[in-house]
């Protein structure tokens, strides 16, 4: 995702959940019979940074002369982060994936209309990303999966995560994409985990051009959207809130115009805490940072030297960009940001704790188009996890051997899960104990039920 990912417009904490949340996040998610009877994708070239990338850098250094001299807010994170001192950890987290059997076919993002996961070699199937996940391609609606991808974060001390979220309108796969968000953020709640919107207002042009909304109710769109989400997962304990205000972040500047942003805003009858993407918007505290392989690691540099003088900001960590898109014949791709053996990750995650910001992104979890995953795969297995353990876990065990033995136990845990239509109390039980950091408790639980 250099803007997360090629670009899609037609398909796309330790207690058990409340009952009561859990019907409210459902009630509220549409059902199967409102998706699309098609679910192939559409693809719109230029992931979202990208494909503005100079009219970007133009309206940057325009923004910066507006905001220059702005004062900065006071305070921390109210109720969920703390202090610039210990920032929250937050993932970039895709939930566009569709695979079998879970769903009846393979969507866009395992493919790419290109790529057939049908067809196997050496025991994997051939997939759009030049990097194999660890369990394997997996579908986003999967509880199981969110499960296994929440605990570890948790392992490697990461916070929560940063979801992308197409709206509410049955278009295209926004549906799905809803619906899998729903999910995650049952998963986080009953985690304990933290979440935060990034609102993919790219959606708004595609509803326009589909006929679903008129072009003059682009902002109040946009404004009924961001509504909901204040009725409903803006009032989750989950929810990141920064000086009390919930978090929301919008991707890319495709979607809203800047004086359309600042429109919508003021619609709106309660404070957010809006971050716009590279740049600081008008009416956004601050803005977040995202990888440039056009700029590559300068972009980086020229974000924390920009956003020091906001009120706020939210920088990035990422892992290295090597996306697919050539192989797949969706575009010319873009340049390689080195892996470097784990360089890359570590260098910007250390430039980015040392911003003193509240929160940081790591960008991304589950990009794989893109190559920007963190998550274990084939090749890295939990290399990247293990390096963000040591920059942003308290309570790592100084034992080398017992941190493998803990980030082994997720997949352990999906390995039992999966197939089933019920599984044992004990492994719920286990995944309690583990978010909940007593290893050696459901280290036993599991072994248990293995023997």
């Amino acid at each position: 995702m250099v803007c997360h990912s090629a670009i899609v417009i037609s398909p796309q904490h330790v207690v058990s959940l409340p009952i009561s949340f859990s019907t409210s996040l459902e009630s509220k998610t549409l059902m199967a019979t409102e998706y699309p009877a098609s679910h192939h994708q559409e693809v719109i070239f230029g992931n979202r940074v990208y494909l503005n990338h100079i009219a970007v850098l133009l309206v940057f250094a325009c923004t910066l002369l507006c905001f220059h001299t702005a004062s900065a807010e006071e305070g921390s994170p109210a109720g969920v982060a703390p202090t610039a001192s210990t920032p929250l950890v937050l993932a970039h987290y895709m939930p566009w994936y569709t695979a079998k059997p879970a769903s009846d076919h393979w969507g866009w993002h395992w493919t790419m209309n290109h790529f057939d996961p049908e067809k196997q070699s050496d025991g994997k199937r051939e997939i759009a990303s030049k990097y194999y996940p660890l369990i394997g391609p997996y579908d986003s609606g999967d509880p199981n999966v969110l499960e296994y991808h929440l605990l570890l974060m948790k392992l490697a001390g990461i916070d929560g995560v940063i979801v992308d979220w197409y709206g509410l309108t049955n278009f295209n796969d926004y549906a799905i994409l809803h619906r899998n968000t729903t999910r995650l953020l049952q998963q986080c709640e009953r985690l304990k985990m933290k979440f935060v919107i990034c609102y993919e207002d790219q959606t708004i042009p595609a509803l326009v051009t589909g006929n679903r909304i008129a072009a003059v109710d682009r902002v109040s769109h946009a404004a009924t959207e961001i509504k909901w989400l204040n009725k409903y997962w803006f009032q989750s304990p989950s929810y990141v809130r920064l000086h009390g205000k919930p978090v929301l972040l919008s991707f890319g500047h495709t979607g809203l115009t800047s004086d359309e942003w600042t429109e919508c805003i003021t619609k709106l009858e309660f404070p957010i805490a809006y971050f716009s993407q590279d740049l600081r918007r008008k009416g956004a505290i601050g803005g977040f940072g995202w990888p440039s392989p056009n700029a590559g690691m300068q972009q980086v540099d020229r974000f924390l030297v920009e956003s020091a003088k906001w009120p706020n900001s939210i920088p990035a960590a990422f892992p290295r960009f090597d996306d697919v898109y050539l192989e797949a014949g969706v575009s010319k791709g873009y340049p390689q940001l080195a892996d470097g053996d784990g360089a890359t990750l570590q260098t910007t995650l250390t430039k980015a704790i040392q911003s003193k910001a509240s929160i940081i992104q790591i960008a991304t979890w589950n990009d794989w188009g893109e190559g920007t995953q963190i998550e274990p795969s084939h090749e890295h297995q939990n290399r990247d996890l293990r390096l963000i353990q040591k920059w942003c876990r308290k309570d790592l065990p100084k034992n080398e051997a017992m941190r493998t033995a803990e980030l082994k136990l997720p997949g352990q845990i999906l390995k039992l899960r999966q197939g089933k239509v019920q599984t044992p109390p004990q492994l719920d039980q286990a995944v309690l104990e583990l978010a909940a950091g007593n290893f050696e408790q459901a280290s036993v639980l599991l072994k248990a039920m293995q023997e």
